[in-house]
């Protein structure tokens, strides 16, 4: 059998509530009956010393120090007492043989023609009794019981003439607790029938969006990346299932780029290796002239390094991905790597006739960083610019240093980039140009390593852009490495120096 969230939480619930309902239930009896018998023990208390009052009072003298209790007289007061607290009131002398019996309706049994047992007679008459049970057989069934002494005060001496004793049945209040269980009893089932319909249609609602989400995780484990869980509360289950939309939503778009990654991948290298094989097939089987030779070699060798730049991307994004991307930091001249790698584009600048602005009256500017992470940082920049600048554009790259830290922006003219784009070009895989019309050697990776290699430096990069105006990116790192990259530097300063390092 699936035991499932609803059932257990369900479960559990009704059993605490049914636990409870028990505890307060007992409780409640408990407190009933303690109170009760209380209470009907000081009534009987309260009644036998009113009688004993009365019967003192109504005592006349038989003899020296001998008093006898008028039975008509008393006996109309114990039976109104009786009836009144439904209970037996009867006087005895001192030797414990009943005087006066008066019964409260119970329908109890007693045997008055016994005298009440010695030794609760010297209990009595020393000061009271208090007790449940027959009274050593004078009832066939439990009573509690109370008995106080009969004492008249003549001349400063005490004279004990008897003692008023008040019984009450026991089943009475049998009876009455019964009548409590039975009420508490139809309670708790009136209170535990509405409690599970609330636990129930609680923990329903609870687990509801739950399910939904674990349908959509399955649905995502088959590929579908559409399916979302509806929010219609505010509260954690809510937030987990915003959470858990958001998650989708990244799944959905990390999917996507990955698909179109893919394509761009199978596209990149699908191009560059027919064209290599088709070109060389031709040197080989005669097609190609010799004299037409060197010319097509020279479009292989381009496309060769073209494969290379694909690879060198894939490796340096493999790097990010498992954490190996380290920094070996050292004390370089970033305005001299900045000329060195706009070198490198010098033919393309050439033939787009872009005018480079910015550089006239660059001075060096040293920073700790790492060398070649920072050149292909400038280099992807700069190959971004030349790629997009239009025809007889400009192209700007600005050097400085101001508030502990080196900026560096490469502005170009052209179409720019949207504005709703922007926020998304260092995503990876994000391409402006969907359909490569335009970008047509790019994997849309360049930017995303950009800023992590900045990022890594301490640093940050942001973009800015008017279509048909201008794109410019600008970058900066600190003047001072922060404290990760001073103990990488002090690591590999460490390794070079070890006999290890000497003999590679």
């Amino acid at each position: 059998m699936k035991k499932t969230l609803f059932k257990k939480y369900l479960r559990i619930t009704t059993a605490v509530i049914l636990a409870s309902f028990l505890v307060v239930s007992v409780t409640i009896l408990l407190f009933v009956t303690d109170y009760w018998k209380h209470e009907k023990r000081d009534i009987l208390f309260r009644s036998a010393t009113n009688v004993a009052t009365l019967a003192k009072s109504y005592a006349t003298e038989a003899g020296k120090n001998v008093y006898v209790i008028n039975a008509n007289t008393m006996g109309a007061f114990t039976m109104t007492f009786a009836q009144n607290i439904e209970s037996d009131i009867f006087i005895t002398d001192t030797s414990g043989k009943t005087i006066i019996a008066s019964y409260g309706g119970q329908g109890g049994v007693v045997d008055v023609s016994k005298p009440v047992d010695a030794k609760i007679m010297r209990q009595v008459l020393q000061d009271h009794y208090s007790a449940e049970g027959t009274m050593n057989g004078r009832y066939q069934n439990n009573y509690y019981i109370v008995g106080v002494p009969i004492i008249k005060n003549e001349n400063g001496e005490r004279i004990t003439i008897g003692a008023v004793f008040a019984a009450y049945n026991t089943e009475t209040f049998t009876a009455f607790r019964w009548s409590i269980v039975q009420m508490l009893c139809y309670a708790l089932l009136a209170a535990f029938a509405v409690s599970f319909a609330v636990v129930w249609l609680f923990t329903y609602r609870l687990v509801q969006p739950l399910r939904k989400m674990a349908s959509a995780a399955n649905s995502f484990g088959k590929g579908n990346f559409s399916v979302r869980v509806p929010i219609s509360r505010e509260d954690e289950i809510g937030q987990l299932a915003e959470a858990f939309n958001n998650m989708a939503d990244s799944l959905a778009s990390s999917e996507s780029a990955s698909r179109s990654f893919i394509a761009n991948v199978s596209h990149e290298l699908k191009t560059p290796m027919t064209t290599i094989a088709g070109f060389i097939d031709g040197i080989l089987d005669g097609t190609i002239p010799p004299e037409k030779e060197k010319y097509y070699l020279g479009i292989v060798s381009q496309e060769v390094k073209r494969l290379s730049r694909l690879v060198r991307t894939m490796l340096d994004l493999s790097r990010i991905d498992s954490g190996a991307l380290k920094l070996r930091p050292a004390r370089f001249d970033l305005t001299n790597t900045i000329l060195v790698a706009l070198l490198s584009f010098e033919k393309k600048i050439e033939e787009k006739q872009i005018e480079v602005q910015g550089l006239e009256n660059a001075k060096s500017i040293f920073i700790e960083g790492d060398p070649d992470m920072l050149h292909q940082v400038v280099y992807n920049l700069i190959d971004n610019a030349v790629k997009f600048t239009n025809e007889g554009g400009y192209l700007k790259i600005e050097i400085f240093q101001r508030d502990g830290r080196t900026t560096v922006s490469v502005e170009n003219s052209g179409p720019g980039i949207a504005q709703d784009e922007l926020p998304m070009v260092f995503e990876r895989f994000y391409k402006t140009d969907k359909s490569r019309s335009r970008d047509k050697n790019g994997m849309g990776l360049g930017l995303y390593i950009v800023r992590t290699i900045v990022r890594l430096h301490g640093g940050d990069i942001k973009a800015e852009s008017e279509q048909n105006q201008f794109t410019r990116f600008e970058f900066w790192v600190p003047d001072k490495p922060p404290k990760h990259m001073a103990e990488q530097s002090r690591l590999v300063e460490t390794t070079a120096d070890s006999p290890e390092e000497h003999q590679k």
